[in-house]
Parts: structure tokens; sequence; C-alpha cells
């Protein structure tokens, strides 16, 4: 069943940029990651949002993550109250929500031409 994993972090003043830069570059070949999305939630803010195939999957790319990790952790501030750097949650989809789909535009007739006076 489908799973995803979403991680907030808390990146230093001036770290934004390389922050982003190693989420862009990297090149993990997580088995069982299916995309994600890194999202800027505020000034210095993120969360990566991460689709899995499994539970199971994203339970044995752990390990993988926290390397990845192991590699930002100089540009990440402490979250406060306890946290730490990062502040990690995932579990099973419970409910697919379906995107909304625009309301379709009524055909237009079609547009009248201007009759031209003929010149003789």
């Amino acid at each position: 069943m489908t799973a995803f994993n979403i991680v907030r972090f808390r990146v230093k003043p001036g770290h934004e940029q390389k922050f982003i830069a190693a989420h862009r570059n990297a090149r993990l070949g997580l088995k069982g990651f299916r995309g994600g999305a890194l999202v800027r939630t505020g000034e210095h803010t993120f969360c990566i949002v991460g689709e899995w195939a499994s539970f199971a999957r994203l339970v044995n790319a752990r390990p993988q993550m926290i390397g990845m990790l192991d590699g930002l952790r100089e540009h990440l501030e402490d979250l406060g109250g306890g946290l730490g750097l990062t502040d990690p949650v995932s579990g099973e989809i419970v409910v697919k929500l379906k995107a909304s789909t625009a309301a379709k535009k009524k055909p237009r007739g079609k547009a009248k031409k201007a009759k031209r006076k003929q010149r003789r």
C-alpha cells in the first residue's frame, strides 16, 4: 500500500540555496521511492514529502535517508521543543484525494463574419 513521509526542517539563514541544491542534485536510488517534493513553508523552513510504493520500502530506506540528512546537518537549525533538527512523520495512505476537474467551458458559437460591400 502506498506510503508517504513528511519531514520538516529549519535551515540556517544564508544556507537555503545550498540546502535546495543538495535536494535537487540528490540521486539516492531508493527502492520503492516514487518521487517527492521539497516545499518552502516559510522564510527558513521547508518540508520534504516523499511517496513510496509501500511502508516497508520506506522503512527499508530510512538508513539511506539518514545518511543524506547527515550531509545536511551543517545547514540545519534545531526546531526547538525537544524535536532536534527534523520533525519526521510517515504512514500508509488511507484516502487518495482526486484532483477537481475544471468546469467545462460552453462552446462558443461561430463568430459571424462581417459582410463586406463588394466594389464594382
